[in-house]
Formats: structure tokens, sequence, C-alpha cells
């Protein structure tokens, strides 16, 4: 997490940090917030595993990697799952 000040929240993330805040105290809400934490941190700082050619990590997460392209489809995978219940 950032230490800088905090500006004020779209909408969107408004809307996120509520819905999180009404999900009753539990093993699953513990489960989706580490899963949320870890998700976070992999999107800001994807940084995959294979090297580059000049022997640096990768750091886009605009790149067509292995590792960003299948975060991608396990993404993509939960919200169709989501969509059909």
């Amino acid at each position: 997490m950032s230490s800088e000040p905090l500006l004020p929240l779209s909408p969107e993330e408004k809307g996120l940090l509520l819905a999180m805040r009404e999900i009753p105290p539990s093993a699953l809400r513990e489960r989706f917030s580490a899963l949320l934490a870890e998700l976070v941190s992999f999107v800001q700082h994807p940084t995959c595993a294979e090297m580059q050619a000049d022997g640096a990590p990768c750091a886009s997460a605009h790149a067509s990697c292995d590792e960003c392209v299948k975060v991608g489809r396990v993404l993509e995978g939960l919200r169709l799952r989501l969509e059909a219940d």
C-alpha cells in the first residue's frame, strides 16, 4: 500500500469499498480479501518471472507474456461464470 494521501474516490471505487464492507465477517470474506489484495499487487507490479532479451524481468501489464495472458484468462473466466449465475 502507498503512503500517499488519498485522493477523492471515484464512484466505482466508492461502490467497491461499500460493497466489500457489506460482506459479513466469515472465512469466505477473509479468502476474498486476501485474493483481492494479491490481485491488486499483481496488477500494480506484474513483473513476470520470465526474463526479457536484456535479462530484466517484464514490468508491463500490457505485454503479452504467458503470465499476463494467464491472469487475463482467469479473470475473464471468473467474469463469465459470475454472469452465468
